[in-house]
């Protein structure tokens, strides 16, 4: 297979630093690259590599949404509850979105991958900025230069 760009490329203005969500962040970055590099334009192939693709997806997305959740309760993050409410809604658009595209509706690869992009980039921007702020004004400064907050398990 012939390899596109990637569809998007991550940079340190998406960091939120904290090493754990970083690297989750990058591997979703990754996921839509792998996806954008499967659209061929052909609808059969296109819909196996979905089919093989989408669990560990929907699995990784899972994940990373619940190891933020336990970071934000633990350090008692108050925007918490919004958060979770963006987190629940973006799994349901997605299961509707899985639904829709394997049933040939509306939704093509190249579509349903713009559509990961877009709400990933968007909420890494905005919402995860957030918490990132939050984090930054308890936590403590190692001799290293990474940020420490006991309190949410990032030491």
């Amino acid at each position: 297979m012939q390899f596109k760009s990637d569809l998007v490329t991550w940079s340190s203005t998406y960091s939120v630093g904290i090493k754990v969500i970083d690297e989750q962040h990058k591997g979703l970055f990754n996921l839509v690259n792998d996806m954008y590099n499967h659209v061929v334009n052909d609808k059969t192939a296109e819909l196996a590599y979905f089919k093989e693709i989408i669990q560990e997806a929907v699995s990784y997305v899972k994940v990373h949404f619940a190891t933020e959740e336990k970071i934000m309760t633990s350090a008692k993050f108050q925007g918490y509850a919004e958060h979770k409410k963006a987190h629940d809604s973006f799994i349901l658009a997605i299961v509707d979105n899985i639904r829709d595209y394997e049933a040939g509706k509306r939704l093509t690869l190249a579509s349903f991958t713009h559509f990961l992009k877009d709400w990933i980039l968007t909420h890494i921007a905005i919402m995860d900025k957030q918490y990132f702020e939050y984090f930054r004004k308890i936590a403590t400064r190692k001799a290293n230069g990474e940020l420490s907050i006991p309190s949410a398990g990032i030491a």
